[in-house]
């Protein structure tokens, strides 16, 4: 395999990153598609674009969001960890982010993408429902009418964001084929765009669908590690030794990772072990999975014999999708980033954790890149720093928490 000179190169002509990637969609969307792209590319060379986005980014967002030095989770790994070892810890915080995610920056380049394309209805899946919060945020501040697919069993554990959504002026869409999650909200997603192209736009909630959503959400995303970057430069004097990020779709692991790919820094995407792959029931599909197509891509997918679609778990209903981001795949193929996975139990354990050493309430999804640190401090040296990419807040998963430990609430 030829590598490009730059790893933060984009994709080919035809939206591929080495074998993953591309778009296979129905001939009904292909001209969306196309117009898509055209306008991404012009929206890239329009300072008008960027000046805005950039607006929106500093007074509705909250960016830059900090930089925080962990020191009370440091210390704690440090006294369980071999002499000399325990690493110093940094989060990046997303979760400081209006709307208590990283998935905001992505809705408001898409929905500034929308504008320009004259779209008047937006449309978009969700799982954990961040994105879908992101999602009917965005449309409610620019006066659009706003569609959310979501599985109704994820509309079941995430029930606050759920009446948030509600809240902010959209219809949730509940979605009862297959197993009730992501990749069903996925589904019923796309075919709403295909009956509704003329005026629908679909703000995709990950790096992943067909070209050129994968690149464009990975570019709104990597305003988090080139933030990250210049901060812990500022903060440090150097870049860090490891960046962590839990990887579902792959949207926040991409946001951080891209604006390092070219530097002597170790990556770690985490995936969702569920109850251990060797039980078949979690959601790690590099670790458990074979490449395959869905979703107008084609990436890793969790697929039987016969290629057909096999159900993900996780105890996080945002790790909950039986596939990946095609980038992510790629860096996994090539070996520059590592791929692991993490049970629904370490990552509830990291938690609880996370909550008691550092007054902070983390989503699971983020739960899961915390226990990987917790795993991986007896193996970093006291004057080595870790970068976690603390993607979500927690107020959406206590619920969930709560009948996992069986707390009465």
């Amino acid at each position: 395999m030829t590598l490009p000179n730059s790893l933060r190169a984009q994709p080919d002509p035809t939206g591929h990153f080495g074998a993953f990637g591309g778009r296979y969609v129905a001939e009904t969307l292909m001209p969306l598609i196309l117009d898509l792209e055209r306008e991404y590319r012009a929206a890239k060379q329009d300072p008008a674009f960027q000046e805005e986005l950039d607006y929106l980014f500093k007074h509705y967002v909250g960016r830059p969001s900090p930089l925080y030095h962990a020191e009370r989770l440091s210390e704690a790994l440090r006294d369980s960890a071999p002499e000399g070892m325990g690493p110093k810890i940094y989060f990046k915080r997303e979760e400081l982010n209006h709307t208590g995610a990283h998935k905001i920056n992505n809705c408001i380049g898409q929905i500034l993408l929308a504008r320009r394309m004259g779209k008047t209805r937006i449309i978009a899946e969700t799982g954990a429902g961040q994105h879908g919060v992101a999602t009917a945020t965005v449309a409610a501040r620019f006066g659009l009418p706003c569609t959310i697919f979501m599985g109704a069993r994820d509309i079941e554990r995430q029930a606050p964001n759920v009446f948030r959504m509600k809240l902010l002026g959209a219809e949730v869409r509940a979605v009862t084929s297959g197993a009730q999650t992501l990749k069903d909200a996925m589904n019923e997603a796309l075919r709403d765009w295909v009956a509704n192209v003329h005026d629908t736009f679909y703000i995709i909630g990950t790096a992943a669908g067909p070209h050129p959503y994968p690149e464009l959400v990975r570019d709104f995303q990597s305003v988090i590690g080139n933030e990250a970057r210049e901060q812990i430069l500022e903060a440090e004097g150097r870049l860090p030794d490891l960046l962590v990020a839990a990887v579902g779709g792959g949207s926040n692991a991409i946001g951080l990772f891209h604006a390092f790919l070219d530097d002597d820094v170790a990556m770690l995407g985490i995936e969702a072990a569920g109850h251990g792959i060797d039980t078949g029931k979690h959601a790690a599909s590099l670790n458990g999975g074979i490449p395959g197509i869905l979703h107008g891509n084609r990436t890793y997918l969790l697929q039987d014999e016969d290629g057909q679609i096999t159900e993900a778990h996780s105890i996080s209903a945002g790790l909950d999708y039986p596939g990946i981001g095609p980038e992510h795949s790629w860096l996994h193929e090539i070996g520059r980033v590592q791929y692991e996975g993490v049970t629904d139990q370490q990552a509830l354990d990291a938690f609880q954790l996370c909550c008691r050493t550092e007054g902070i309430i983390p989503a699971l999804e983020c739960s899961h890149a915390l226990a990987a640190i917790v795993d991986k401090a007896r193996e970093y040296r006291e004057d080595q720093i870790i970068l976690l990419n603390l993607s979500g807040r927690g107020d959406k998963d206590i619920f969930t928490v709560a009948e996992a430990l069986k707390v009465q609430i």
